[in-house]
């Protein structure tokens, strides 16, 4: 594994060097990974979810090589799921622990029982990770920024899971979703990053009327000026991102970009799950970036299927994730999918 991980690094450094660095990041095309935190399924507990439902169970039989060593292979986007837990102790014990004895230790350090946002798949039945806390992930992306300083930007898709809270006040925030949790989670990402690690939607927009207006003109900075830094994009499109955006109009002192629709202010970095979309070349032209997917739900894996990769090459989105950059370990399949000589960074073929 080792030696596979440093002759990929090899490889990807020619695609790097010989971009120019004065391209601006829309402009470019790399791949990452989708769920990037996620542990294997306790064999133990897997066995028992493949008895009562083994379709449903294949979806996630899948795991990543810790994140930082996913960076160190050439990836350059990241997907992390949060959920908020002001109290501590929400999601400290899986149910999955009691439905089948014999399983790893889960939490020895207590991790889970303290306040803060915890990162997971499932609730129960998917949750084994390679970070329990939000913070220690952030914490190691910021070792490893230092460590390598002049690296390519690093897109991070993060979704903040669980309902939004109805109401206000402690009953709110016992439920759901509430604006004080963003609030919390843009003061989290900057205090654990730093702003030298990050491109946010203000430095985007810079004198322009709005963020939308910067992307349009092309606005976007270099690979020179990104060196080091993160993008994030909050995976809704819905009432969490409605949210987010509340009393920030072009996301003014938020952290992340959106997933905003066309034509409105805060539009910059869109979701477009489905490679095929034909929209998605059009966006990329007029200056969006847009992250779509190679793969899901195993599917594409188990029978070696490269087509969605390819339509997702073809379209031109700058960021494609997938669950495969390296064959699976779970099943038989020589699928996995990269760039031309195997690396994960390239400029946009589309321009």
């Amino acid at each position: 594994m080792k030696l596979f991980a440093g002759l990929s690094l090899i490889l990807s450094l020619p695609a790097v060097s010989q971009t120019n660095e004065d391209l601006p990041i829309n402009k470019i095309q790399v791949i990452g990974s989708h769920n990037s935190y996620k542990q294997a399924i306790d064999t133990v507990l897997f066995s028992v979810f493949q008895r009562k439902d083994s379709v449903s169970v294949s979806k996630i039989d899948y795991e990543h090589i810790p994140i930082t060593r996913q960076l160190d292979l050439g990836l350059r986007n990241l997907e992390i799921d949060v959920y908020p837990d002001d109290n501590g102790g929400k999601y400290a014990h899986p149910k999955g622990l009691d439905m089948a004895p014999g399983q790893k230790p889960y939490d020895p350090e207590g991790k889970m029982k303290q306040p803060g946002f915890k990162i997971l798949h499932v609730p129960d039945l998917d949750f084994r990770s390679h970070y329990l806390t939000l913070i220690d992930c952030l914490e190691d992306l910021r070792k490893w920024s230092d460590a390598n300083p002049d690296h390519s930007p690093i897109f991070v898709t993060l979704e903040v899971k669980g309902p939004l809270a109805q109401g206000s006040g402690v009953a709110a925030a016992v439920q759901g979703v509430s604006a004080k949790n963003f609030d919390e989670l843009d003061k989290i990402l900057m205090d654990n990053l730093g702003k030298d690690h990050i491109i946010t939607p203000d430095m985007v927009r810079g004198k322009h009327e709005n963020l939308e207006s910067a992307v349009l003109q092309n606005d976007w900075p270099t690979l020179k000026n990104s060196k080091g830094r993160y993008l994030f994009i909050l995976d809704d499109s819905g009432a969490k991102r409605d949210l987010y955006v509340a009393g920030h109009p072009s996301l003014t002192g938020r952290t992340m970009f959106v997933n905003a629709a066309p034509g409105t202010p805060e539009a910059g970095m869109m979701i477009r799950n489905n490679p095929r979309a034909a929209e998605i070349k059009d966006l990329v032209k007029k200056g969006y970036i847009i992250r779509t997917r190679a793969d899901s739900d195993t599917r594409e894996a188990r029978v070696n299927d490269r087509s969605s990769f390819e339509a997702a090459c073809n379209s031109g989105a700058q960021i494609i994730t997938t669950d495969y950059y390296m064959k699976s370990t779970h099943f038989k399949s020589d699928y996995s999918v990269s760039f031309e000589g195997g690396t994960y960074f390239r400029p946009n073929p589309l321009f």
